[in-house]
């Protein structure tokens, strides 16, 4: 069996957030998902479980930080080209999502920035590595 990530994201309502999700390119998994929880699949190897607060609280014992006020990590995803990461990001604004910073070109990467309902943070990206300094 190859490595796979799960990345496990607190949502205030799972079928929202699938939406919002759905509109930036995931597939929901149908076999793990529930009124409590949805499976989002990126690729074969990385998925996104989006989990009510009840269901995310199970698996821990801290408290859930509000991702509106407060970053607790940046989450990344590579495009093959700057026309993709354009089009995920306004599919993603208008499945009612919040680009919260200006676009930002570092020469060899262009990224934009989109926040989910519950301020869940996405850079997406395209990186041309024949413009990656010596």
């Amino acid at each position: 069996m190859a490595n796979q990530i799960f990345i496990n994201l607190a949502v205030q309502d799972p079928a929202k957030s699938m939406a919002f999700y759905t509109a930036l390119g995931f597939k929901n998994n149908p076999q793990f998902s529930d009124e409590s929880g949805k499976c989002m699949v990126w690729s074969d190897n990385i998925f996104v479980m989006i989990l009510s607060h009840d269901k995310f609280a199970s698996f821990t014992k801290k408290p859930i930080v509000d991702t509106k006020t407060s970053i607790a990590a940046l989450l990344s995803l590579s495009m093959d080209s700057m026309e993709e990461v354009n089009q995920v990001v306004e599919s993603g604004l208008s499945a009612g999502g919040i680009e919260p910073n200006e676009m930002r070109d570092y020469g060899f990467m262009v990224q934009r920035t989109i926040e989910d309902f519950d301020g869940h943070t996405w850079e997406i990206f395209h990186m041309d590595m024949s413009k990656l300094p010596a």
